[in-house]
């Protein structure tokens, strides 16, 4: 069986570290959302939102966070992967805001390929904002719009997750793999 590396993303609060959790408990193999880890130590170091201060520095923490989660995803003993969130996420941000980034960042989507893409659409009934997460619902549907475009120019097909309980969502995941 070939190497499967899967991404499950989406907009803030659309449910996908709870799919990651879900899916940790069936015993497969997850890697964690990387940003809430480097917003959490710069609201340490007294920035309090480090992507709308400084967004190419948080960009930057961020690719090379994402781009170690695929080497060491690669080099796993499992044969399958679940990445919450993928490379391509940091330049839909980036586009999001509206700010430039440099070639690398692109460089980086070309050569760390993902074997399939889930994403999560925003669902108002479950969203929810917290000290991590800044954005509205209103700018969570416009981040996901932005995930689509990036997704679809990196050539990714990408899995709508129907909504529904964890549960249903994990099933979907798990009975579409390819």
């Amino acid at each position: 069986m070939d190497k499967k590396v899967i991404v499950i993303t989406g907009g803030p609060g659309t449910g996908k570290s709870s799919c990651i959790n879900a899916l940790k408990k069936r015993g497969l193999i997850c890697f964690e959302e990387i940003s809430r880890e480097v917003t959490k130590k710069a609201q340490a170091e007294g920035i309090d939102q480090l992507f709308l201060t400084q967004p190419l520095l948080f960009s930057e923490l961020l690719l090379k966070g994402r781009e170690q989660q695929y080497r060491e995803a690669q080099k796993h003993a499992s044969n399958l992967v679940f990445l919450d969130r993928g490379i391509p996420d940091v330049l839909a941000y980036m586009d999001f805001i509206g700010d430039d980034y440099p070639e690398n960042f692109t460089h980086s989507c070309k050569t760390h390929l993902y074997s399939q893409v889930f994403i999560l659409a925003p669902w108002q009934e479950i969203y929810q904002s917290d000290n991590e997460r800044y954005e509205n619902f209103d700018q969570a549907v416009e981040i996901h719009h932005h995930l689509i475009k990036t997704y679809q120019h990196y050539n990714y097909e990408l899995y709508d997750v129907p909504f529904g309980s964890i549960e249903k969502r994990v099933d979907f995941i798990l009975n579409t793999l390819k």
